[in-house]
C-alpha cells in the first residue's frame, strides 16, 4: 500500500455568503508526508473536511484515489482524519476506544496502538473525558498512526501536547510512515517543527492555493542575501523580493525566485553573504500581506 492520491480542481466551498475555498487547485501524490499550511481562517480545516468526505464541495471537484470521496464507502473506509478534539469516544475508556477503531479500520494495527499508548503514558483504563488535553491529543495521534489508512489526516492534532510529546509524535509518525507507506497530510502552525517531515507543501491564503510544490524545491527557491545596500540592490534587481531588513549600511533581503548557480555565484563574487531561508520564514513572507 502506497496511499491515496489527492487532487482538487477549482474546488470551492461556501458557508452562506462566505467563500471559504476559492478555486483551489492542487495535486498530492500517493505516499509521503505532506504539509498543509496557512494562517487562521485560511481554509485549512474546510479543505480537509471536503477531502475527508465530511461535507460536499460547493463547486469544482476533489478526487481521492481518483474518485469523489463524498459518500464513497471505499474512500471513506481508507481515510482517517484526526482533528484537534481527537475524534474519540469521550465517555468511553481508552481501551474501549482502541477496540472500536479496530472494528472499523481494516488496516488497524492493535499491537502498534498498544505500544504507542504506553509510549505516550496514557492509562488504558481511564475514560477519555478524564484525560488531560495533552493526553487526549496524544491518543488521537495514536489512533491516526495505528489506523494505517491509505490517507491519514492530522488537523492541528498536536494542540495541548508539550514539546517532548510533540517530538515523540513526529518521530513515531515518520518511522511508521517509512515502514508502512501511505499518504499523510499534516496541518500545522508549528512549521519549524514539522519542516523536516514534509515532502510536499500546500499553502493556503484566504481560501486560495498560494503554493503547491515539493518541499525541497520550495526551500531551494528561497535565499537571503546580505551585504552593502547598493551591492544587494544590484544582485536582486529583477528578482522577487519578499522581505528585507536594513541594518545601518547593511541590507538583508529574502528572495523567493528561481535562483540558478550562476546568479548565486555572482552574488558571492560580489561579496554578499548567502543563506538559506527556513520554510517558516518563507511562509511568513508569502502570506504576510494579511
Amino acid at each position: 500500500m502506497s496511499g491515496f492520491t489527492v487532487e482538487a480542481r477549482d474546488l470551492s466551498l461556501r458557508y452562506g455568503s462566505t467563500l471559504a475555498l476559492d478555486a483551489a487547485t492542487f495535486s498530492l501524490p500517493a505516499g509521503g508526508i505532506h504539509g498543509l499550511l496557512g494562517r487562521n481562517g485560511s481554509g485549512k480545516t474546510t479543505l480537509l473536511s471536503v477531502v475527508a468526505a465530511l461535507r460536499p464541495a460547493s463547486g469544482g471537484q476533489v478526487l481521492v484515489d481518483g474518485e469523489d470521496p463524498f459518500e464513497n464507502a471505499r474512500i471513506m473506509e481508507g481515510t482517517c482524519i484526526i482533528r484537534e478534539g481527537g475524534d474519540l469516544l469521550p465517555t468511553e475508556r481508552v481501551s474501549t476506544n482502541l477496540r472500536y477503531f479496530a472494528s472499523v479500520r481494516p488496516t488497524w494495527d492493535g499491537t502498534r496502538a498498544r505500544e504507542l499508548v504506553e509510549a505516550f503514558g496514557i492509562e488504558p483504563d481511564k475514560r477519555v473525558s478524564a484525560l488531560s488535553r495533552g493526553q487526549r491529543s496524544a491518543l488521537g495521534a495514536v489512533v491516526g498512526i495505528a489506523s494505517r489508512t491509505p490517507l491519514t489526516i492530522f488537523d492541528e492534532v498536536y494542540l495541548g501536547m508539550d514539546a517532548p510529546t510533540r517530538q515523540r509524535f513526529y518521530d513515531e509518525l515518520l518511522a511508521d510512515t517509512v515502514a508502512h507507506p501511505r499518504t499523510v497530510i499534516v496541518s500545522s502552525h508549528l512549521i519549524d517543527e514539522i519542516d523536516h517531515l514534509l515532502e510536499r507543501v500546500l499553502i493556503l491564503d484566504t481560501g486560495r492555493v498560494a503554493i503547491a510544490e515539493d518541499a525541497d524545491t520550495l526551500r531551494g527557491r528561497g535565499a537571503t542575501l546580505t551585504g552593502p545596500a547598493a551591492t544587494v540592490a544590484r544582485a536582486v534587481d529583477g528578482l522577487n523580493v519578499v522581505g528585507e531588513r536594513h541594518l545601518g549600511p547593511v541590507r538583508q533581503v529574502t528572495v523567493f525566485d528561481d535562483l540558478d548557480d550562476g546568479a548565486l555565484a555572482a552574488a558571492r563574487d560580489a561579496g554578499l553573504e548567502i543563506g538559506p531561508v527556513p520554510l517558516q520564514d518563507l511562509f511568513i513572507h508569502l502570506t504576510g500581506s494579511r
